[in-house]
C-alpha cells in the first residue's frame, strides 16, 4: 500500500500543487487586465496567456488522472485483499455484479480503470474519469481554439500595419494581356 502512494504522490502532487499558483496566475492577469495602463496589444497577450493557462489546466488535470489511474491499477496488482480490484469492489454496483468480477482494465488515454465481468462486459469504477476526460477535453479544446485566435488576430493586425504597395507594373489583367500580345505597358 506505501508504494501505491508513493506513485500517486510522484504523478498527482506536482499537479496538486499547481493548482493553487494557476489559480493565483489566473486572478493576477484579469486584475492587470481591468486596471488602467495596459499597452496596446493587451488583447492578443491576453489571448496568449489565456491559452497557455488553458493548455496547462488540461496537462494538470490530465496528470491527476493518470495518478488516480496508476493507484487504483496498483492497488489492484499488489498485497492482499487485491483482488478483485478494490476500486471495482467499492464501485457503486450491486453484490450479484461484484459475483461475476473476474478482472480489470487499465487505461491511459482516454483516462479509466474498468471491471471486467465474467461475460466480457465492463463496468467503470468510477465515474469521476469521465469527468477528468471531459474536463480534459474541454481545457484543451479551448486551448487550441485561442491560439487559433491568437494567430489570426496577428495577421490582421499585421495586414493593417502593413502599408499598401502600389501595384506592380504589368500586374493584373491589363499587365497579363499585355504580356500575351507582346505589348510594353503604358
Amino acid at each position: 500500500m506505501k508504494g501505491a502512494w508513493l506513485v500517486f504522490v510522484f504523478l498527482a502532487l506536482p499537479a496538486l500543487l499547481a493548482i493553487p499558483v494557476w489559480i493565483v496566475a489566473v486572478v493576477v492577469k484579469f486584475v492587470s487586465v481591468a486596471l488602467p495602463g495596459r499597452r496596446a496589444d493587451w488583447s492578443r497577450d491576453l489571448l496568449r496567456w489565456c491559452a497557455a493557462m488553458a493548455a496547462a489546466a488540461a496537462v494538470g488535470l490530465y496528470v491527476l488522472g493518470l495518478g488516480a489511474v496508476q493507484l487504483s491499477a496498483h492497488e489492484s496488482e499488489s498485497g492482499a485483499s487485491s483482488s478483485p480490484a478494490p476500486s471495482c469492489r467499492e464501485a457503486d454496483v450491486d453484490d450479484s455484479t461484484l459475483q461475476h468480477l473476474v478482472g480489470h482494465r487499465a487505461s491511459y488515454v482516454p483516462l479509466r480503470f474498468d471491471c471486467v465481468l465474467d461475460d466480457g462486459t465492463t463496468y467503470p469504477s468510477s465515474h469521476g474519469y469521465a469527468w477528468l476526460n471531459g474536463l480534459t477535453a474541454a481545457f484543451g479544446a479551448t486551448a487550441g481554439v485561442l491560439v487559433g485566435t491568437s494567430v489570426v488576430t496577428r495577421r490582421v493586425a499585421l495586414r493593417a500595419a502593413a502599408p499598401a504597395a502600389p501595384p506592380a507594373v504589368g500586374s493584373g489583367l491589363r499587365g497579363d494581356l499585355d504580356q500575351i500580345c507582346q505589348r510594353p505597358p503604358p
